[in-house]
């Protein structure tokens, strides 16, 4: 088809989709997880998906479910059924080796493709750096399975499995011409072998019978795919930061005469079993451009166990309430108060920083320092597990909660509860010395503040009153003394 074909089908297909979900959140009443709505972004999406033989998904070690994408996986295989798809399981080297193990037997019982790698191991290695293990021979594992692969054996593994690809494809196209071609010319010999030859020249023009094999590098944003990158080319090629969304565009770069990789930028595929928080936490959704900073710590909160915060903080966490379980996992608001105070975080109207406390401990988190990693469902029905969680700290929980009483979450227990506030021994010394200080205060005040005008009171008797009267006010004389008459009569004479 025209180019234009090509676009205005692409576009009509792509605002039929969006259509689709927009239906199912207003009819289904789901909530569907932010996602990419670009279409420039999208087809460059297909694009990598049409170049390559196979299709390497590069997911995060701690949680890989929540990055992998199967419906990708279906599209690919729609695209092309030759083409194959492999998880890279990437940050490897922070899980220990039992939780690879287990990770390896689910993989192989869902026909999973899979290798681990880090790519921040190859890249030390590269440059020349010693890291420290945080788990002694994790990356020395004997077991093919469980093992990390290191940069030239991971290209080695990638080379071969794309080559497979490319020869099934080339074997099955070369099969159709011929027998396309059997069927159309004459069953004489010399015309049977020109047939044969038009074909494969034809073939090798079309289909590529190339001297590259293509791999391409998709997934979720912020989970490595630059990093790989740059470490199996062996140079920085393609831009890495923290933030997700770095890449834009999607790039091709040659690493030998037969191989060829192709990095996608990373998108985030729509999903009704997570939340934004949850998007957050994993590091998915950019952190410095958080609003709700409470919903994202209360899930890491949910994660790690209270004994493991105050240990790596050396914060002190709020116990929980008497009536409330004593195996709660600490609220958002207790962990960010209780954070900023041992840092010293304030804002500018005197309270404490939460949306900075949040970044610091949301970064920690996606950034491996706050370590948390999930085990598949087979083995943890609730899909999560902690390199610092060991038995002894769930006996103890159980142990202090088997001591409380059954009716503390009744409401006897909460009313106990709040008439045991009371004041705190040495208050009635402090109030009582307040209301002594208080009386003498008002009485060495100012003189002066404390006089009152006295009313002047009105003389009201001229009102009519129950006499009989009309009404009208009353003339009174007034009588003067007889010498000031007779003084003033004197004076008249």
């Amino acid at each position: 088809m025209t180019p234009e074909e090509l676009d205005l089908r692409e576009r009509q297909s792509f605002l039929n989709w969006r259509r689709e979900i927009a239906r199912l959140e207003e009819n289904e009443k789901l909530i569907v997880t932010p996602f990419e709505k670009s279409l420039d972004v999208w087809r460059q999406l297909w694009r990598v998906v049409e170049r390559s033989d196979l299709v390497v998904t590069v997911v995060d070690a701690r949680n890989p479910l929540f990055y992998r994408c199967q419906d990708l996986e279906q599209y690919v295989k729609e695209v092309d059924p030759l083409k194959r798809t492999m998880l890279l399981v990437n940050k490897a080297d922070l899980l220990p080796v039992e939780a690879r193990k287990k990770w390896a037997c689910y993989f192989k019982s869902q026909g999973i493709s899979y290798l681990f790698w880090s790519a921040k191991k190859a890249t030390a290695i590269l440059e020349g750096k010693a890291m420290q293990d945080t788990d002694g021979a994790a990356l020395v594992s004997v077991d093919e399975d469980t093992r990390i692969y290191g940069r030239n054996e991971l290209l080695e593994k990638l080379e071969a499995e794309a080559e497979c690809v490319s020869q099934s494809r080339n074997a099955e196209t070369l099969k159709d011409t011929l027998a396309n071609n059997i069927d159309r010319l004459n069953a004489e010999d010399n015309l049977k072998d020109a047939s044969d030859g038009r074909s494969v020249s034809s073939t090798n023009h079309q289909h590529g019978f190339s001297k590259h094999v293509v791999v391409g590098f998709l997934g979720y944003p912020n989970v490595g795919k630059s990093s790989t990158i740059n470490a199996l080319v062996g140079e920085k090629k393609t831009g890495v930061t923290s933030t997700p969304g770095k890449t834009k565009h999607f790039q091709t770069l040659i690493i030998s005469e037969k191989l060829m990789l192709c990095d996608c930028p990373g998108l985030v595929f729509p999903s009704f079993t997570s939340s934004r928080s949850d998007m957050v936490a994993a590091g998915v959704l950019p952190i410095d451009r958080l609003t709700d900073h409470r919903g994202p710590v209360q899930v890491i909160a949910n994660l790690v166990p209270r004994q493991t915060l105050e240990e790596l903080y050396g914060i002190s966490l709020p116990k929980p309430k008497p009536f409330e379980p004593q195996n709660r996992p600490p609220l958002a608001h207790e962990l960010l108060h209780a954070f900023c105070l041992s840092r010293g975080y304030v804002a500018s109207a005197g309270l404490a920083d939460e949306t900075k406390a949040a970044r610091q401990i949301l970064k920690d988190y996606v950034n491996g320092k706050l370590l948390f990693y999930h085990l598949p469902p087979a083995y943890n029905d609730s899909s999560s597990a902690s390199d610092q969680e060991d038995e002894e700290d769930a006996a103890a929980v159980e142990e202090s909660s088997s001591t409380l009483d059954v009716g503390l979450n009744n409401m006897e227990g909460i009313m106990n509860y709040l008439d045991s506030f009371g004041p705190m021994p040495g208050m009635e010394a402090v109030s009582s010395t307040k209301s002594r200080q208080g009386a003498a205060a008002k009485v060495n005040s100012a003189a002066h503040k404390k006089q009152k005008k006295v009313p002047r009171k009105k003389d009201r008797s001229w009102r009519a009153g129950n006499d009989d009267g009309d009404g009208m006010p009353l003339v009174r004389g007034v009588a003067k003394p007889a010498s000031h008459v007779a003084s003033r009569l004197a004076q008249v004479v």
